[in-house]
């Protein structure tokens, strides 16, 4: 079966997916299914909005998801989603890339709980070192949001939500394994009393891998995270809380024929403040510090790249009545120890920001501005504006303007004989029409976007030997695309889907930009039978290129994935995942195989 005819599959699969809400009366639906359809969402304006008052094109996959589809890698949930594209080397902890409507993946920032996690050196976060069993919710935010976040926020933000403890003591243990001679551990304590919330965790994976590369053997893969989240609530309403997340072990690949493996440590670890100045005026102050540490040995020999992020960021929220005005201050400094002799190893950022919020029902209006001032590459304003409006209770029509910027690395400025220090950021424009509906036990979102990227930062073979030999700025690109997402939750169902078309062209050469697929599908359907859970999901996307000259063609693929869940016993439970299902070959990196078919069965007892 052809690619080309899932999607067809995949636009009936909408299709039925919005039936249900044309049948679903209003008085059906109860608050905590309206909760799961129209959810809380904070990345897209800095405060609590539901999705469809964000005036953004939003996803969110909270904690049930997470657990139903029990994914070993982070990127496993954020592949195909509306407007989501994932690349990798590999499964099981290998490079991995995600890419939000087009822009490239040092233009997606990752977020974990408000603090920024990255390599200050090649510019992406390593998405492929989180474990999800970590995080209760994601929230992918699609869209310029430069005026909000400064560098990178070029095609949207990817935020993780760590749990907060509610309640009583709850314990929770999880044992598997799997396919690859995979073995999974996690264990979680969270509760609250008196105003304290608590929340500990750890996990642990190790996998021996498969044959990513023909002929160069398993590639296996470990990893252990910790985490402690502590906060309490005054009876002032004054609020106090620390955040650590720390994750490290090894991943094993291949470079250039030679067995090579990386040591490698993620972390993030912050303090909050929160103070009521009057009844309408609250007060935020954040200290953070965020890690990204990389030890390889083997391939070119042996190599360390150590970056650290410290940021101060001061925010005040101002309630107006129906109104409300965020403004505030920040100031970042990254940081780089490394086995190459960087031209500089230390740079700062300061930026104030601020955003008004105003409700004219049926008319909303979000503004956003920011100026950032960096000692490498200088001063960069951004800015945005949506307006949003009710055309009934059901449908929300919203248009949004914004600006953003892309910053060079410390790879692009400083690295001995192949930076430039005299790169500029690339900087983008952004419009966006979209049209959102809430019925009953169901939504729908239709989203038509176009973002327009100048001075691409682009690796130049000046000599013609065929290696790469500075960074410069010389591209163009437009990215044209629309998304249509729905879900319904009706008849013990839940049901959600993506279709998604992009067109990210290099405006200079008329080529598609690399790694990146135009079409790609998602359907994830999951029904509650007694104490039995059953889903599965449907992925599917076209042909991509994986060099800039549109050379080298990835075909197209769809895999299936199956799930079944059993509560056995009070407190324990059971659950089983099959993975490409068909064993579908496949590869999104060039020269790399994505994992075939695969199983895994746990057992957890807990909350």
């Amino acid at each position: 079966m052809t690619t080309s005819r899932y999607f067809r599959w995949g636009l009936a699969s909408l299709c039925l997916g919005a039936t249900p809400l044309a049948n679903a009366a209003p008085n059906d639906t109860d608050a905590d299914t309206e909760q799961r359809l129209d959810p809380v969402v904070v990345s897209a304006t800095l405060a609590p909005r539901t999705a469809s008052q964000s005036l953004s094109s939003v996803s969110v996959i909270d904690e049930a998801t997470l657990r139903r589809q029990d994914p070993t890698d982070i990127t496993d949930v954020l592949r195909a989603q509306p407007g989501v594209e994932v690349s990798s080397n590999g499964s099981f902890g290998k490079n991995s890339s995600v890419y939000l409507r087009g822009a490239g993946s040092q233009s997606t920032p990752l977020m974990i709980d408000g603090i920024r996690l990255r390599s200050a050196t090649a510019g992406g976060p390593s998405w492929e070192f989180l474990d999800p069993r970590m995080f209760e919710r994601v929230e992918v935010v699609r869209g310029p949001r430069g005026s909000l976040y400064g560098a990178d926020a070029v095609g949207g933000v990817v935020q993780l939500f760590t749990p907060e403890g509610e309640g009583e003591p709850t314990p929770r243990i999880t044992l598997g394994g799997g396919s690859f001679d995979t073995r999974r551990a996690s264990a979680s304590l969270s509760g609250s009393e008196d105003g304290t919330r608590y929340y500990v965790a750890a996990s642990r994976l190790e996998s021996d891998g498969y044959e990513i590369v023909d002929g160069e053997g398993d590639k296996g893969y470990d990893n252990t995270t910790g985490l402690m989240s502590l906060s309490h609530t005054f009876e002032s309403g004054a609020e106090l809380g620390v955040l650590g997340l720390r994750a490290r072990g090894n991943t094993e690949f291949d470079s250039f024929g030679t067995p090579s493996d990386t040591d490698y440590v993620q972390q993030v670890a912050g303090v909050y403040g929160e103070l009521p100045i009057t009844d309408t005026w609250r007060s935020r102050l954040t200290l953070s510090e965020a890690r990204d540490e990389r030890e390889t040995h083997g391939g070119t020999g042996e190599s360390v790249f150590d970056t650290r992020t410290r940021t101060a960021r001061w925010e005040n929220t101002l309630a107006l009545g129906r109104h409300e005005l965020v403004a505030g201050t920040e100031y970042a400094r990254d940081d780089v120890d490394s086995t190459v002799d960087y031209d500089e190893d230390s740079r700062d950022n300061t930026a104030v920001f601020t955003q008004a919020l105003l409700d004219f029902s049926p008319l909303t209006v979000q503004a956003a501005l920011r100026h950032d001032d960096n000692e490498a590459y200088g001063e960069e304003t951004t800015g945005s504006l949506a307006l949003g409006y009710e055309l009934d209770d059901i449908h929300t029509l919203r248009a949004s303007y914004g600006t953003a910027f892309r910053a060079p690395t410390f790879n692009d400025l400083y690295y001995p004989g192949f930076a430039n220090p005299d790169l500029d950021p690339e900087e983008s424009e952004s419009v966006e029409l979209g049209l959102r509906g809430q019925l009953g036990r169901g939504f729908w979102d239709l989203a038509f976007y176009q973002t327009d990227i100048d001075d691409l930062i682009s690796n130049i073979d000046t000599d013609g030997d065929g290696f790469v030999d500075t960074p410069e700025n010389v591209e163009r690109a437009r990215i044209r695309g629309v998304e249509l997402s729905t879900g319904a939750e009706v008849l013990d169902w839940s049901l959600r889907a993506a279709l998604t078309y992009t067109d990210p062209e290099d405006r200079e050469t008329g080529n598609q930009l690399a790694r990146r697929a135009k079409k790609s599908l998602r359907f994830d359907a999951d029904r509650e039978l007694g104490d039995w859970t059953l889903g599965g999901s449907v992925i599917a996307q076209g042909e991509r290129y994986d060099d800039a000259e549109n050379q080298q063609r990835l075909g197209g693929f769809a895999t299936f994935d199956l799930r079944a869940s059993w509560d056995f016993a009070p407190g324990w439970s059971t659950r089983l995942t099959l993975e490409n299902l068909l064993d579908k070959q496949y590869q999104t990196v060039g020269g790399y195989d994505s994992a075939g078919r695969a199983a895994f069965l746990s057992v957890s007892f807990g909350g």
